[in-house]
């Protein structure tokens, strides 16, 4: 290596004045006599043999560093650790320790900020650790029951286009050496873009600095509280504007049947509900209504006075109608004129598409004078319902 820099002095040296000659010999004409050229040409020369001297010494190098490792592995591993993956990025517990460090404190050491900046984002802000990431996403599935029933995919980009089949070709009965009949698959394109959904928590001082108080377990109930809520009403009522286009929306779920009344339903009209759902769909397919809506059903008797529907009295198992899971929601719409009250279908079928991870900031000067600190948390999400025809809706009659 010594070799090498002293080689790469020589050349530098040897081509400054080179160029310093050349400057030096030519004439008014901007030219050179035959003698001066041709020492220029040997100055060159020398510089160009010196550039080809260090390239072997480097390559030299190299292969004797290549051929100085080790032929096998030594056995490093502890009993019991062997094949597990190391962790790296948001996920190491350097990561998590700066992360938390930074939340509590306004001072920043650079240990602190050289871990920060892995999950560093574009807007200044940090992205959470694996380790809290999944708590607070586990918190939203507690409060938002698409999480655990609509399909969700995580996309790099803001805008994710589906390919989905819109007609299905059929074939027919034909003549012996009649023509076969052209019958094309219809295919379209759904696409998933991306929305930004953020809220922002304020914490005194004295909480921060106090050891007991356990920051992480409050922000991310809180986050989740409020973010899941959010989430859910979009994912049920929006409108596609700035917002998820939820499946009670326009281009949603497709009604099934229509009640007879405005206020009322029948066991009659579930049924019709549950069967105008095509049978593929029936395998995966849930109820999902308001807890007004499970009152009412659950008030419908047989004729003897017997209630027609028993919900489950198991602990663990979720309550069933006609074989098929319950779930409700307060943003499902009461049995109400013209509202879509109750909701049966594969919820695979409705796509939510996580852009990235959950950003997290923290304010430390703006609400200084009063002695809070302000956590800033923002995601961004979009939701679809990719095949309306996998959920039907029972809609009420409309008021006359």
């Amino acid at each position: 290596m010594t070799a090498i820099l002293e080689l790469r002095e020589k050349r530098a040296k040897a081509w400054d004045a080179a160029k310093n000659f050349l400057d030096s010999k030519r004439g008014n004409d901007g030219m050179m006599s035959a003698e001066d050229a041709a020492t220029y040409d040997r100055m060159e020369a020398d510089v160009i043999n010196l550039g080809k001297e260090i390239e072997r010494l480097e390559r030299q190098a190299a292969i004797d560093n290549e051929m100085g490792k080790a032929t096998s592995k030594p056995i490093t591993d502890k009993p019991g650790t062997a094949g597990a993956k190391a962790k790296t990025g948001t996920a190491t517990d350097e990561y998590k320790d700066a992360f938390w460090r930074n939340v509590r404190s306004k001072s920043i050491s650079h240990e602190v900020f050289n871990a920060l900046q892995v999950g560093t984002d574009s807007e200044g802000g940090y992205l959470a650790p694996d380790e809290y990431q999944r708590t607070l996403i586990e918190a939203l599935q507690e409060q938002n029951i698409f999480r655990k029933l609509a399909h969700v995919i995580s996309t790099g980009s803001g805008e994710r286009k589906i390919p989905i089949v819109a007609s299905k070709g059929t074939a027919a009965w034909i003549d012996e050496e009649a023509q076969y009949p052209e019958s094309d698959d219809a295919f379209g394109m759904v696409s998933i873009g991306a929305y930004k959904l953020a809220t922002m928590i304020k914490v005194s001082e004295e909480l921060l600095n106090d050891s007991v108080f356990d920051v992480p377990a409050y922000i991310a109930k809180e986050f989740a509280r409020r973010i899941g809520a959010a989430e859910e009403e979009a994912f049920f009522t929006g409108n596609g504007v700035g917002k998820p286009t939820g499946i009670l929306a326009a281009g949603g779920a497709e009604v099934g049947v229509t009640a007879a009344a405005a206020n009322a339903i029948t066991m009659d009209e579930v049924m019709d509900l549950f069967y105008s759902l095509r049978a593929p769909y029936r395998r995966n397919a849930v109820f999902i209504m308001n807890d007004s809506s499970v009152k009412a059903l659950r008030k419908l008797k047989t004729q003897n006075g017997d209630y027609i529907w028993q919900p489950s009295v198991q602990v663990g198992e979720p309550d069933k109608l006609l074989g098929r899971p319950i779930y409700t929601s307060s943003y499902m719409p009461a049995l109400e004129a013209g509202a879509k009250g109750i909701l049966f279908g594969d919820l695979g079928y409705y796509w939510v598409a996580d852009r990235q991870g959950r950003s997290f900031k923290r304010l430390n000067e703006l609400y200084a004078p009063t002695g809070q600190v302000g956590f800033l948390s923002s995601e961004r999400v979009d939701g679809k319902l990719i095949l309306p025809e996998a959920v039907k809706c029972l809609q009420m009659k409309a008021a006359t």
